[in-house]
């Protein structure tokens, strides 16, 4: 435990973070980004790639793959169509990913969908296509990747804020509450491997769908209405912003897990200023 008042020697060095020190923090790292062809995923890819990693990013829209081969021009990156609700391509992503990469040593399970859906709407095949993706998938993504994690090594959710409550995500945040829940679990059993297992939950982040591909440009506008007023820092934030948290949680937070880091704005943090 570090005290405070400790004696400082009188030569103190504070370390400065370089060009260098940045383009070399991902070198010679891989690394497996699931929904990493658009938005946060996206992002979080090309500063992976921008610091020196290998990646294997996957989506299941043609136009967004499409988009992010065309955009990410780096023999570093490799992008694979895989339905996270299909346990077969599940099991495919891991032969692909022990065949680019060999090894991996940062998972982050970021796919997700979400509909809007007000109670009454809800059918069963919807409330199972979100449970399917966005847990059963990001659960056995980590299952099948795991012969191929890298002790050490770290892994990283994409939640959501705890608060962040919108008529009609019930399905959504059902089943992202569930992550939640099992990531705990999962921190406790790569304890003897020392992987770290966190999750980065963001608020109100500015990107193309907003996160609900389905929604009318009224109720994206009415979404977006909504994060500024109920963030406390009154603004969005940016997928970029995400993928400083994920990555910082990937390979800085070195003696930190089981955390979920909010990416909010103090969305949920109780802060005067928020309307709900």
């Amino acid at each position: 435990m570090a005290l405070a008042g400790g004696h400082r020697s009188n030569t103190h060095h504070t370390p400065q973070l370089t060009r260098e020190t940045k383009m070399s923090r991902f070198t010679g790292k891989t690394a497996v980004v699931t929904g990493g062809t658009h938005g946060m995923g996206l992002a979080i890819v090309k500063q992976l790639l921008d610091e020196g990693a290998e990646v294997v990013l996957t989506g299941r829209n043609e136009k967004n793959i499409e988009g992010a081969r065309t955009e990410l021009v780096s023999d570093r990156a490799h992008v694979v169509r895989s339905d996270a609700a299909s346990m077969a391509d599940v099991r495919a992503l891991a032969d692909i990913a022990q065949e680019k990469l060999g090894r991996v040593d940062y998972l982050f399970v970021n796919h997700g969908l979400a509909e809007v859906q007000t109670l009454d709407e809800v059918t069963e095949e919807s409330w199972d296509r979100h449970f399917a993706i966005n847990t059963k998938g990001a659960f056995f993504t980590v299952q099948s990747l795991s012969p191929l994690l890298n002790d050490g090594g770290a892994i990283v959710f994409t939640t959501v804020a705890n608060d962040l409550v919108f008529p009609g995500l019930s399905a959504y945040a059902g089943s992202k509450d569930a992550v939640r829940a099992f990531a705990h679990v999962l921190a406790a059993e790569y304890l003897p491997r020392r992987i770290r297992v966190n999750a980065v939950a963001p608020g109100y982040i500015k990107t193309p769908t907003m996160g609900v591909p389905g929604m009318t440009d009224q109720e994206r506008a009415d979404f977006e209405k909504q994060g500024g007023l109920s963030t406390p820092l009154k603004r969005m934030g940016t997928a970029e912003e995400v993928a400083a948290a994920a990555l910082f949680l990937a390979a800085d937070a070195t003696f930190t897990t089981n955390v979920e880091f909010p990416v909010d704005g103090g969305f949920a943090q109780g802060l005067p200023g928020a309307e709900h």
